[in-house]
């Protein structure tokens, strides 16, 4: 693929329609996408070269590297997974709990770095993790956003997006999957 410019950061999130990836208990459940979504998803992130986590998001989704005897649609999600570069921003994960291939381990996360990454990048990059996307958003190097909206408001708990944020958004597409709804929105800087 040739590229022309600068990397796009995708901020992808799948969350509640009062604005939770999470419940108060941390519990998730409630945004398991079917196989219609998982699928879109999978079109989503095929083209994606680097994802960029968090330690809890990366907690999550390290289970992909192994996962075994999984109905086709998330077998096809392992395998984009496992093909793709991923850098983890924790202070606390221990070197050898980086077990993932093609990851590496930052200690924290430097917007000069990632701007770098994305100058470099030879395809468009994700940044997962509600808490890193915070300080990439803050930082103005997010470039879109991908929300998925599940048919659950759980009243508190982890945030998609921070308090203190303010953008200028522009729709890029909208569509309903079964029962969630997909946004698309360019960032405007």
């Amino acid at each position: 693929m040739v590229r022309w410019g600068m990397a796009k950061l995708i901020y992808s999130t799948i969350g509640s329609l009062d604005g939770y990836v999470a419940d108060e208990t941390g519990n998730f459940d409630w945004a398991a996408p079917d196989d219609d979504v998982h699928g879109f998803v999978n079109e989503l992130m095929r083209p994606l070269g680097t994802y960029l986590y968090g330690r809890g998001m990366y907690d999550v989704l390290r289970f992909w590297e192994t996962a075994e005897g999984l109905p086709p649609v998330e077998q096809e999600f392992a395998a984009i997974w496992q093909g793709a570069d991923k850098v983890v921003y924790s202070s606390t994960l221990p070197e050898n709990e980086v077990r993932t291939k093609r990851t590496r381990l930052e200690r924290e996360f430097d917007p000069a770095a990632v701007r770098r990454l994305k100058e470099t990048a030879g395809a468009d990059l994700a940044i997962g993790g509600p808490h890193l996307a915070a300080q990439a958003l803050k930082a103005g190097l997010v470039d879109e956003l991908q929300l998925f909206l599940v048919p659950a408001i759980v009243g508190g708990g982890n945030q998609s997006l921070p308090d203190d944020l303010r953008l200028d958004l522009t729709l890029l597409d909208e569509r309903r999957i079964n029962q969630t709804i997909y946004l698309h929105y360019r960032v405007n800087h």
